[in-house]
């Protein structure tokens, strides 16, 4: 079974885009790219989820 952590080798902030990326096997800079496009479409709503991923998504290696 496939689960979702944040990263520690594709790490920027917290590795929670990251971990996005290696969950779905894509390109890092990808995700990031869709991120912040996201940012300017979004009413701040991205940002909220980023921080509620920070606490909810476990690290790869565990705390």
């Amino acid at each position: 079974m496939k689960r979702l952590y944040r990263s520690r080798s594709e790490r920027i902030a917290y590795g929670v885009l990251g971990g996005i990326a290696a969950y779905f096997r894509i390109d890092p800079a990808i995700v990031r790219l869709l991120f912040v496009a996201g940012l300017f479409l979004s009413s701040g709503s991205l940002i909220f989820l980023y921080i509620v991923g920070i606490f909810i998504i476990p690290d790869e290696w565990g705390i």
